[in-house]
């Protein structure tokens, strides 16, 4: 029988009393949510192609299992081995990055799924928490040894990094890494000049990447012009919200998932509007904005540079991510394939999002484990 007892020296126990819970129960209700997603929104696409009606549910619960023990294990390291882990998950997940360009199968023009073991992942996802841990890393080195330059070593793994994603190309994973990496930067210190600059610099990047590739010029013109390109899965997700109205039309009731490609995966938002409606829709963005919040007052009261830095890219991560795929459903943005935390089917996104879920927890626990660094 466990034994959650202060007085009780157990790993489970001590992980119990040193977790923020706040922050614990906030993911597992966005676990329990992608459950009921899973219900409603795979059956459709398992009959669409021909195959078993449960066959991606049962394969959603059995990543659930995993995922959980990836957040117990990571979120009980201390800085020490959160440092040697990042540092190896970083420079396996590039090199794997690099080899999908090689060996990876393409898909929608873009190079970025690898078959590993009989199972596909896509590696950048997995180097996207590594990068904001070492950059914290370095950058927290600096602080303590002025010799270390930790700006240079941030950018060179940054650009290592980015290379990869240019070559595949995954221009919107970019942006978030991007975006990740200058909240950090700014956090560390920087100079005002050099925050225009970084501003100017991603804005021309964006107006060279808008004018010589067409894959993004297609992408952004269909957005800004409805006459202009296939709208139909857009066209689709507003569908299903304006279906949905305020309650929804009922949990398994919703049509439009029957039509949408990607109804389980990048636009598994239309089916929660649907079925469940506004009101829940704006429960999940609260949640949301919740362990965003409570994550950052809970990394500002870390006494560690290193703590504050990772945390604060973690959750940025975290939000950037769940942003991008909810505002993409409502045709805020341009589309772009992003998963919705642990509520998108998919075994290699559940995971990696059980990375970055752990490397919270850890650096939120309220023991701090600075003293293992």
């Amino acid at each position: 029988m466990l034994n959650f007892s202060r007085t009780n020296d157990g790993i489970l126990s001590r992980w119990w009393w040193s977790v923020d819970r706040s922050l614990l129960f906030g993911f597992l209700t966005m676990i329990a949510f992608g459950i009921l997603l899973a219900v409603a929104a795979t059956p459709m696409v398992a009959n669409r192609i021909g195959i078993e009606e449960f066959y991606f549910f049962k394969r959603h619960l059995l990543y659930i299992a995993p995922s959980l023990g990836i957040i117990f294990a990571i979120s009980n390291m201390s800085h020490r081995y959160i440092k040697i882990f990042a540092l190896l998950l970083f420079f396996a997940a590039v090199f794997m990055t690099f080899m999908t360009l090689f060996f990876g199968a393409e898909i929608k023009g873009a190079r970025r799924w690898i078959a590993l073991g009989g199972f596909s992942i896509q590696p950048s996802e997995f180097a996207k928490p590594a990068l904001a841990v070492l950059v914290a890393w370095v950058f927290s080195a600096q602080q303590k040894n002025p010799e270390i330059n930790g700006k240079f070593l941030a950018c060179f793994l940054w650009t290592i990094f980015a290379t990869a994603l240019v070559l595949q190309p995954d221009f919107g994973m970019l942006v978030v890494t991007t975006a990740v990496f200058g909240i950090q930067l700014f956090l560390n210190g920087l100079p005002i000049i050099l925050v225009l600059v970084a501003v100017i610099a991603s804005a021309s990047g964006f107006v060279l990447a808008y004018l010589f590739l067409p894959h993004v010029t297609a992408r952004v013109n269909k957005f800004l012009d409805p006459a202009v390109g296939d709208h139909y899965q857009i066209n689709r997700s507003l569908e299903a919200f304006a279906n949905g109205g305020l309650f929804g039309v009922g949990p398994g009731e919703g049509i439009v998932k029957k039509h949408l490609p990607d109804a389980h995966a990048d636009f598994v938002f239309s089916v929660l509007g649907e079925e469940f409606g506004f009101f829940v829709c704006a429960f999940v963005v609260i949640l949301i904005g919740f362990i965003i919040v409570h994550g950052m007052l809970r990394a500002l009261r870390n006494t560690d540079s290193f703590s504050l830095l990772a945390s604060v890219g973690l959750l940025s991560q975290f939000g950037l991510q769940s942003f991008v795929n909810m505002a993409s459903t409502l045709h805020l943005i341009p589309t772009k394939g992003m998963t919705l935390p642990f509520m998108s089917y998919g075994g290699s996104s559940m995971f990696a999002i059980s990375v970055v879920v752990g490397l919270i927890l850890a650096f939120s626990k309220q023991k701090s484990l600075a003293e293992d660094s």
